[in-house]
């Protein structure tokens, strides 16, 4: 008899019963505007609502190097979590409210209780963000992953009003910064977190300052900030970006126009201790640590002066960890610390 495709690498049957063992995470995001089930070529959303002139928002993103702290817990229930945040809070800074999420997952070796176990995160992050998990593609891919590894990426679409649509064309001097609270390190700089630490510490050490293992606060999943934001959108907010890759001093001058700059005051919010960690155990340079990480801010808003607090109480009010940490001020649009 001659070789088959499960002789190569690739097994259609442990395909099929994950797809079985993943449904029951699946469904348990549909939302109203979900057409069909897993299973077909594409996914089918119906816009639902009275939109007068709607815009679509898509983003995608993956999970990157922090996978590495999953493979080596062998725990894979949360990273689905991170994968979903870091596309709809992209999508939350215009103004958008997520609709739906597709997932590529990449693997050496297709295990039908691991698959389940990321789409079992990936469900989670999409109840969070109120959208449906509507399709998907697991890729198995001998030679391009070991048996035991796999990538995770997504994307999101969401819906807004085209007058309601941010994108920084309405800041202006005078405007106060809203810093929201992130949970960690979130899914950036793990590059950097696993070289600093790992050659320092083990993921199962106890950490004081952290009342846990590093493993344990490593893949702590990034925050979604879809229900609470949502709740305050209103005209006298101008602005929002999502903290990622490039920390607050990247990210922030990407909603600012031309003769704008933010000024932050570091001393104005909680720093976390894992990234006082990460600073002295690498010796790493503190520009450098606020070009990387969060630094403990996950989330931004732009809004007006003169309502500034008003927003900050009803953050508070869900709570949300906020603080007002800086101005926009005349400059070369960039950030000032």
């Amino acid at each position: 008899m001659g070789l088959s495709y499960k002789d190569a690498g690739v097994d259609i049957d442990a395909a099929d019963l994950a797809v079985q063992m993943m449904k029951k995470y699946v469904h348990s995001t549909y939302t109203k505007g979900v057409l069909g089930d897993i299973g077909s070529f594409g996914g089918f959303f119906q816009i639902e609502g009275d939109y007068k002139n709607p815009v679509l928002v898509a983003g995608a993103d993956g999970v990157g190097t922090k996978l590495k702290i999953a493979f080596a817990l062998d725990k894979h229930d949360t990273v689905g979590i991170d994968c979903v945040a870091m596309c709809v809070n992209d999508v939350l800074v215009h103004g958008a409210r997520p609709l739906f999420f597709l997932d590529y997952i990449a693997v050496g070796k297709l295990v039908p209780e691991k698959i389940t176990q990321i789409v079992k995160g990936l469900a989670d992050g999409c109840i969070q963000a109120g959208c449906a998990l509507i399709g998907g593609e697991t890729a198995q891919m001998p030679d391009m992953y070991k048996e035991d590894e796999y990538d995770l990426a997504g994307f999101a679409v969401g819906v807004v009003e085209r007058e309601r649509l941010l994108d920084g064309s309405k800041v202006k001097k005078g405007d106060l910064v809203v810093g929201i609270s992130s949970s960690g390190i979130h899914s950036n700089g793990f590059s950097l977190v696993r070289k600093t630490l790992l050659s320092k510490l083990n993921l199962a050490d106890y950490i004081e300052d952290l009342r846990r293992t590093l493993g344990e606060e490593l893949l702590t999943p990034t925050k979604i900030y879809v229900k609470s934001v949502m709740e305050i959108l209103n005209e006298k907010l101008h602005a929002m970006a999502h903290i990622t890759g490039g920390g607050l001093i990247e990210n922030l001058p990407r909603v600012l126009p031309q003769g704008l700059e933010f000024r932050l005051d570091k001393d104005a919010w909680e720093v976390p201790p894992i990234f006082k960690i990460i600073e002295k155990v690498g010796k790493i340079d503190q520009k450098e640590m606020y070009r990387t990480f969060n630094m403990g801010i996950g989330f931004v808003l732009v809004v007006d002066q003169n309502h500034a607090e008003g927003i900050l109480e009803k953050l508070r009010s869900f709570e949300e960890k906020a603080w007002i940490i800086g101005e926009v001020k005349e400059g070369d649009r960039g950030v000032v610390l």
